[in-house]
């Protein structure tokens, strides 16, 4: 279908002729309408034209949908919003929906040593996993960085192994016998494995994979939808990784990647073999700097920039506007450090589980970076810098991270520890009359600029009340989806409205500002993965 374009003008020279012709004459009216008539026929032309360049970019695999590849410019390329001068390449894409959630208790500062003793790996952070995996250790083992430590049943041939060197100090086990984690005490001096690193350049795709399964890493990779480890006969069609978080005291990955450009590159080379497809890079186009050199010139990516209010950091978000799931495709994601991880096996032929921790919360004296392993010992990370009183600990951030006991490990794919107060206090017609400041999507809570770091407790601010319309989901979610339809379809297990509605599109981060913002104050996080099971189940 043809598109006209301003019609609106064409339409105002039209009355403008006639107003003219009916002033001198028939004659006049005669010329304005077949003057009126060309300028339509040569606009059709050039509107086919326009299309014709649209598609024959599509076919080169440009996305005319997303930049204008026609004759002239549409309206919205006129008013929408304009890339950062650094942000070169590549797409961009900048959202109006969403919110910032501004906390206090950032870390700022150096990087310090983690004084962390104990470390662990434990099955459930892993979905789909048996309950009681084949564990490959004992009590006293010792052990190094890389050493399989544990395996699913039902997938041998992918280990878990060791983040650190040391002592195996306890296999402790959950309801029904099912493994809780395997609990490392670590050297002084980690030592580490050695593999036989094949060269990337010569190896087939099939043995590279088998190599990481081997080594420990593919447990890394995360498959959507349902966030699984992906079986090793799977071929994604793209791979996708988010290079900065907007999540609420998200760690600066800027400060991550310092020092580690070579490995960071060299990961995404080896994923670029294992796609049919490419490697994805979500860069951050929010700043008036340009993001650090390791993610700016990366090469062998397909780079996209993206601008807006949390959460367009997610990379769930990220996959929509750039390259959506469809059908039955699969595609991977990874985190910025995981990809560091990967390609260290390949830089030193060695499991490097090396993290960057961001302690954050402002139950925390000290908010700050830390360098440790996967899986630390949170007791450790956070001795002699927590707050007297009635905390809550998550592993992760306030929005989508886990509750966790004080004496418990960071997640296997964490690296933030957030500290907040557990806000178990009544506040007295709270509802009427805000008696603190807080973070707040509604007109009705004054706002106190968005440099303003709010004190974050666990309050809900109300209970659980009817699931009705109100349109708060959509005016946070910057995707094409309807959540609340979505929730509703899962909640009456529809499964041909969940999959139509794009449950396969999301996982529990991109809805947990939506859980933020409820008015009916539903748990949509579990919901969601109540859903994805199902389907999974169906699938």
């Amino acid at each position: 279908m043809i598109k006209l374009k301003f019609t609106f003008c064409l339409v105002l020279l039209a009355n403008m002729l006639s107003a003219q012709g009916q002033g001198s004459g028939s004659n006049m009216l005669l010329y304005s309408v077949i003057a009126v008539c060309a300028i339509l026929v040569i606009w059709a032309m050039l509107g086919l034209a326009s299309n014709l360049m649209k598609i024959e970019a599509g076919k080169h695999g440009l996305d005319p949908e997303k930049e204008n590849y026609g004759v002239f410019p549409g309206l919205t390329d006129l008013f929408k919003a304009k890339r950062p001068s650094y942000a070169v390449g590549g797409t961009f894409h900048k959202f109006d929906k969403g919110f910032d959630i501004n906390l206090e208790g950032k870390p700022t500062g150096s990087i310090e040593e983690g004084n962390v003793s104990r470390f662990a790996i434990r099955p459930t952070d892993f979905n789909g996993m048996s309950p009681i995996p084949k564990v490959t250790v004992e009590v006293g083992d010792e052990v190094k960085a890389g050493d399989v430590l544990f395996f699913d049943k039902k997938r041998p041939e992918i280990n878990y192994v060791s983040p650190v060197s040391g002592e195996v100090v306890a296999v402790n086990r959950g309801d029904k016998r099912s493994i809780a984690d395997v609990v490392i005490l670590a050297d002084k001096n980690i030592s580490y494995k050695k593999f036989n690193t094949p060269d990337i350049n010569e190896i087939d795709r099939a043995t590279l994979v088998n190599f990481l399964a081997e080594t420990g890493v593919w447990p890394l990779i995360n498959e959507r939808p349902f966030d699984l480890v992906p079986a090793l006969d799977v071929v994604p069609v793209n791979i996708f990784i988010s290079t900065f978080d907007t999540a609420p005291l998200a760690p600066n990955t800027n400060v991550v990647i310092s020092g580690n450009e070579s490995s960071f590159q060299k990961g995404l080379e080896v994923l670029a073999k294992l796609t049919s497809g490419s490697v994805h890079l979500g860069l951050d186009a929010r700043c008036d700097h340009a993001p650090a050199n390791g993610f700016a010139n990366a090469q062998n990516v397909k780079k996209h920039w993206f601008a807006g209010p949390h959460p367009a950091g997610n990379v769930g978000i990220q996959i929509h506007h750039t390259a959506p799931i469809k059908g039955s495709d699969k595609v991977w994601t990874l985190g910025v450090q995981d990809v560091i991880t990967l390609g260290n096996l390949f830089l030193t032929g060695e499991y490097h589980a090396d993290r960057i921790v961001a302690l954050t919360g402002g139950e925390l004296h000290t908010p700050k970076y830390v360098k440790t392993y996967q899986g630390a010992s949170v007791a450790d990370l956070v001795k002699g810098n927590i707050k007297e009183g009635e905390n809550r600990v998550i592993s992760g951030d306030v929005l989508s991270g886990k509750q966790i006991d004080a004496d418990s490990f960071l997640g296997f794919k964490d690296d933030q520890l957030t500290v907040i107060k557990e806000g178990n206090d009544y506040e007295l017609f709270g509802w009427l009359l805000p008696l603190s400041p807080r973070p707040s999507i509604s007109g009705t809570i004054p706002s106190f600029g968005k440099d303003y770091e709010y004190e974050a407790n666990t309050n809900t601010r109300g209970e659980k009340r009817a699931f009705v319309v109100t349109g708060q989901y959509e005016s946070v979610l910057p995707m094409d989806i309807y959540p609340q339809h979505l929730m509703k379809a899962i909640i009456t297990n529809d499964f041909e409205k969940m999959e139509g509605l794009g449950i396969t599109e999301l996982t529990e981060e991109d809805v947990a500002l939506c859980e933020f913002v409820c008015t009916s104050k539903n748990p949509l996080q579990s919901i969601l993965r109540q859903g994805l099971n199902a389907v999974q189940e169906q699938s």
